[in-house]
């Protein structure tokens, strides 16, 4: 198994995105860049890399709209960083600049530094100055916000993912000691687990936030053979909802992808007929079939 990628679909730009990011965080980098044709324009994909968190982007011209429903935490760690309190700072200033703070960076009771913003892109950050006692976490996080009308049903959506994925753990878990206001006494505060050599997080919040999950931020699962994709597809579109390409909705309307490397390997390393062939052939699936994508690649 391969760790999962978060998948971003900007408005435009998706490589002007990526080179943003990687400019200023550290052990980051645009891996590679391509285009290929789609009905009605032209699609840019690109893969990065920010602080080791592998991304996948793509922009069409097709506005989907990014929302905070699935945003990333950034961990500075001072037991790991002792300029974590000045890398903070910096980066938050970067982020912020076009774009909207939805929570100051600031001292709260569960950090010293703390902030949410959401930058020129869309795309939402948290910043948190963190000294974990026990086990490390990567850098990025991927967060999901259980909204209305999903809001309460964080930690069942936990238990489902780490029974789906074999490779499983749950990590901390903070959960409400009483109700605060919308929010139900039990509900989620803030827990991570850690699924397919990937960790993330997940948070309950029955406020009226006017967002939920949306295909603009998806999590997607590079396969490697079509047991994977079979079985993957399977697990997560029960009582779901599959689409089209090899994406799906699952029961709490997080977006997923379950995809084939040889689409990757396409895109990266195939010539422009190879990456037309494959495009064309993909865009004629639901689940993705790797033995046919493997012959467009091959031209057979």
């Amino acid at each position: 198994m391969l760790p999962i990628k978060p998948h971003l679909w900007f408005d435009q730009d998706a490589k002007q995105a990526a080179e943003f990011y990687a400019s200023f965080m550290p052990d980051s980098a645009v891996n590679y860049a391509n285009h290929f044709p789609m009905p009605g324009g032209e699609c840019e994909v690109v893969e990065f890399t920010i602080a080791g968190q592998s991304f996948f982007g793509i922009s069409t011209g097709h506005k989907l709209g990014i929302n905070p429903s699935i945003s990333f935490m950034v961990n500075f760690d001072p037991s790991r960083n002792p300029d974590a309190d000045k890398h903070i700072d910096d980066i938050w200033n970067k982020l912020i600049e076009n774009g909207k703070i939805m929570m100051p960076l600031d001292s709260y009771p569960f950090s010293k530094r703390y902030g949410w913003v959401e930058d020129k892109y869309g795309v939402s950050w948290q910043l948190i100055l963190t000294n974990p006692t026990g086990e490390e976490r990567p850098v990025i996080v991927p967060s999901l916000l259980f909204t209305p009308p999903v809001a309460g049903k964080a930690n069942e959506a936990i238990d489902f993912y780490c029974a789906v994925f074999k490779d499983s753990k749950r990590g901390t878990t903070a959960l409400r000691p009483e109700d605060m206001g919308p929010d139900k006494a039990g509900t989620l505060l803030f827990a991570d687990y850690y699924i397919d050599k990937t960790w993330l997080a997940a948070m309950d919040s029955a406020h009226s936030h006017g967002f939920n999950f949306n295909d603009a931020v998806s999590l997607l699962i590079p396969c490697e053979t079509q047991e994977e994709i079979d079985y993957y597809w399977s697990a997560l579109s029960a009582d779901g909802e599959a689409g089209q390409c090899g994406w799906l909705k699952d029961k709490y309307g997080v977006s997923w992808q379950v995809a084939s490397t040889v689409m990757f390997d396409a895109l990266k390393n195939g010539s422009p007929e190879q990456i037309a062939r494959v495009t064309e052939t993909f865009m004629t699936m639901k689940k993705v079939q790797v033995a046919t994508l493997q012959q467009a690649y091959n031209g057979k």
